[in-house]
């Protein structure tokens, strides 16, 4: 019951429009973002620019922005439940985020969907219910998110899931600093979100 209450709580309610809006454009980002943002990077700028290169850090940004936004704003596990699982998804059938690790990333799926309703759902309990600061919460989420993962990866590497070095080391990177650095991102770039609800919320 507790965890429905939690996920239940947003920072303020929005007109009916701006609330299925806001779902669009969440929706937009976790499902068409790593889909094809990776793909038209490389187009654009080169497989050898340095844009395509970090294009995991970029899609992962958006991606965790957009993840803590719905902690922030979006009330209800459904909806929850379908954002926290459509990047994962949208990421391994496009393929140009993890390239030739992307069929491997099968595998990683239940660890990533656990991480990413462990932002979510510590965002909502310590920033929203327990009134905790913003940049706390998220250090501490982020923490458990990055942690959750990455034990799914060394679980999964510990088993020789994984066939060789090469994907081990791109997977161990995928999984680990570079979901700290997305996630941190997101966090600076959600903020603004934050305020802007703040500064609402004092004017009515």
């Amino acid at each position: 019951m507790e965890k429905e209450n939690v996920l239940n709580q947003n920072m303020r309610d929005y007109s009916k429009a701006i609330d299925i809006m806001q779902i669009i454009l969440i929706a937009i980002c976790c499902l068409l973002v790593p889909t094809f943002l990776a793909g038209l990077l490389t187009k654009i700028f080169g497989a050898n620019s340095w844009v395509a290169s970090h294009s995991q850090i970029i899609v992962g940004s958006i991606v965790n922005t957009a993840l803590i936004v719905t902690a922030i704003n979006v009330k209800g596990w459904k909806k929850i439940v379908a954002i926290i699982t459509l990047p994962s998804i949208s990421a391994i059938l496009g393929g140009y985020v993890f390239k030739t690790a992307s069929v491997y990333m099968c595998y990683m799926i239940p660890a990533i969907w656990l991480g990413n309703f462990a932002i979510v759902y510590l965002y909502k309990l310590l920033l929203l219910d327990k009134n905790i600061n913003y940049f706390l919460t998220g250090v501490m989420a982020i923490a458990v998110k990055v942690g959750v993962i990455f034990l799914g990866f060394s679980i999964l590497n510990a088993l020789n899931v994984f066939p060789n070095a090469k994907i081990v080391t791109t997977l161990q990177n995928a999984m680990g600093w570079t979901q700290a650095i997305t996630a941190a991102i997101g966090m600076i770039i959600s903020y603004t979100v934050y305020v802007a609800n703040k500064v609402t919320l004092k004017d009515k």
